[in-house]
């Protein structure tokens, strides 16, 4: 199969670092490539460069003839219009009638309904999807998106995850969500200088893109210590008298020297740069720390979630979900202290030390260098009760020395989240409230944090769209509904069942009141249980809904047990359920 976009001997310095040399790959068609690699590794700039935007120092680009390229931004910039008169302009090659139905055709595909909406209207996930509509004008073979999941909620990833599975293109995403990468690419291409070449490619599921890294990883630690046997061995030899070594041949020598600069090579590209995250926890045995008791919230006539009962005890790891605009971040600033509550008390415990994470992190003033950031007042930080070198400090979050006089309005996002984390790393912490941690950081950033919350001592509440990071660290997770409801769920798997089953419930009614009727198939006693069956599944998700709502003051494990057993019938009902619908319309 030829390709539709090759690189070959590709190199890129941007002043005195060097991003890439001699990157070769290619994309096929009907390919969908993720790519990884650490903050500041060159992605975007590779993605320009395969797009035509950034020029590069030698190497060339084979791309197929006539092909067509969509490119999505990390931060669109998107002028104030009518979205449908957006579209229009961008697209200058089509008549007024031509260019109209096309960008009707993709607001629709998009998930848009209204077409004279204005731009600045839109959420960032819509702006997100706005841009992408864009990036299709020209219907192109090669999509390329720029972090695509950053800042939306998780409907907007799961939209966009089926979308790009339906779409024929081909498309290079870079993007740090391991849960949206398992679902949408088959191939993954890593950069990062641990790799001879600084690239490394896996065709195949994300997950079989990390087995066969693993295994690379090991065999680069075998070659490295019998590297440095045989390293050894010669220059024990080069280390005697020239007399001694008179009968040996001039290519040994040459060979013995060859051998230290591969292995110096190796060393450097094996030398772990791991970022080191612990927060500190005050080890407080307060067993109730925080409780928010009927807790109520609107802006105006527009109610955000009433009656709600929290309860945080040391080790409590709340997730909180729902789409942009549901309250969440206003919640967590109600828990923390920072907003009031409009109906409703909070509760927490004496000399309560509280940690907030801004996603916004307006917490960081941009006109500081990096060392003042760290530590504003002296060159020392004082971590766990131990003076530790501000150059140190730094080097355990990924910053070098010679960057600790660099303006931090000159760091990518993903370093300013380290820069923030840092910061509240110095306090002592009952409690961490977390705002989307997580939003531009790399996958082994994600992977520290994600091993440092799970051991803290206190408790803490999230806000995350890393469905990977929610599933493996929450043991309570709230949702919050837009029309005002919520549910509690003592697993992140719960909450997704539950959508799951919702979905499917919503699914199966439209299409009960939508076809006509057929000849039925059933027999008496089968039409009787479809009659019942709604009403039984509505019985079992009050139940439902009943426990969980008394889950948050409860410390029975077995009304946990009766949830997930609850959850189970459901399930089971709901299947067969589907099997009675497709039977009475002859599907079967």
């Amino acid at each position: 199969m030829s390709a539709l976009l090759s690189l070959n001997n590709i190199t890129k310095s941007i002043g005195p670092k060097q991003l890439f040399s001699g990157f070769s790959f290619s994309i096929h068609s009907g390919e969908k490539v993720g790519i990884i690699g650490p903050n500041g590794a060159g992605k975007s700039t590779l993605m320009k460069i395969m797009e035509g935007q950034e020029s590069f120092d030698s190497g060339d680009i084979i791309r197929k003839k006539g092909i067509t390229i969509g490119y999505s931004a990390q931060m669109p910039i998107i002028p104030e219009m009518p979205l449908i008169d957006y579209l229009k302009s961008v697209h200058s090659g089509m008549n007024n009638d031509e260019a109209e139905l096309k960008a009707k055709q993709l607001l629709s595909l998009v998930g848009f309904t209204d077409y004279q909406a204005c731009t600045t209207s839109l959420s960032g996930g819509w702006k997100k999807r706005l841009d992408i509509a864009r990036a299709l004008l020209t219907d192109p073979e090669l999509l390329l998106l720029d972090e695509p999941t950053n800042h939306l909620d998780v409907e907007s990833i799961e939209w966009l995850e089926s979308f790009l599975i339906r779409l024929n293109s081909a498309v290079a995403i870079i993007s740090h969500d391991r849960s949206f990468l398992e679902k949408v690419s088959n191939s993954t291409l890593e950069i990062n200088p641990v790799y001879p070449g600084g690239l490394f490619q896996v065709k195949g599921s994300f997950h079989s893109f990390f087995e066969k890294k693993e295994d690379f990883l090991k065999a680069q630690e075998k070659k490295l210590a019998s590297l440095k046997g045989k390293v050894k061995q010669e220059t024990a030899w080069l280390n005697t008298t020239p007399q001694a070594r008179t009968t040996k041949s001039k290519s040994r020598i040459e060979n013995a020297y060859l051998l230290q600069e591969e292995l110096s090579h190796l060393k450097q590209r094996n030398k772990k740069t791991r970022i080191n995250l612990d927060f500190t926890s005050s080890h407080r045995q307060t067993r109730k720390l925080l409780t928010a008791n009927n807790l109520s919230k609107s802006f105006g006539d527009k109610p955000l979630f009433s009656s709600l009962n929290i309860l945080l005890t040391p080790q409590t790891r709340l997730g909180i979900v729902g789409a942009n605009g549901c309250g969440k971040t206003t919640l967590l600033k109600m828990l923390s202290g920072q907003e009031s509550a409009t109906m409703g008390t909070i509760k927490t415990a004496d000399g309560l030390n509280i940690v907030y994470f801004d996603q916004q992190r307006e917490q960081l003033p941009l006109h500081l260098t990096l060392q003042e950031a760290l530590s504003p007042s002296s060159d020392m930080v004082n971590y766990r009760g131990q003076s530790i070198h501000v150059a140190g400090w730094a080097k355990r979050f990924g910053f070098p020395s010679d960057n600790l006089q660099l303006p931090i309005k000159c760091l990518s996002g993903g370093q300013l989240a380290r820069i923030l984390i840092a910061r509240l790393m110095l306090k002592e912490a009952d409690l961490l409230f977390l705002d989307e941690p997580t939003n531009d950081l790399d996958i082994e950033t994600l992977e520290v944090i994600e091993e440092s919350l799970t051991s803290f001592k206190g408790a803490l509440v999230i806000i995350s769209h890393d469905r990977s990071l929610m599933k493996n660290l929450c043991n309570n997770l709230l949702h919050l509904n837009t029309d005002g409801t919520h549910t509690l769920y003592p697993t992140y798997e719960l909450y997704e069942k539950s959508k799951k089953q919702s979905g499917k419930k919503k699914q199966v009614l439209r299409t009960d009141s939508s076809v006509k009727k057929k000849q039925v198939s059933l027999s008496y006693k089968e039409s009787k249980e479809l009659e019942s069956i709604e009403a039984t599944i509505e019985q079992i998700e009050l139940s439902i809904e009943t426990l969980t709502d008394q889950l948050s003051d409860s410390n029975d494990l077995s009304e946990y047990e009766k949830v997930g057993e609850l959850s189970e019938q459901l399930n089971t009902l709901y299947e067969r359920w589907q099997y009675l619908l497709d039977k009475k319309e002859g599907k079967l």
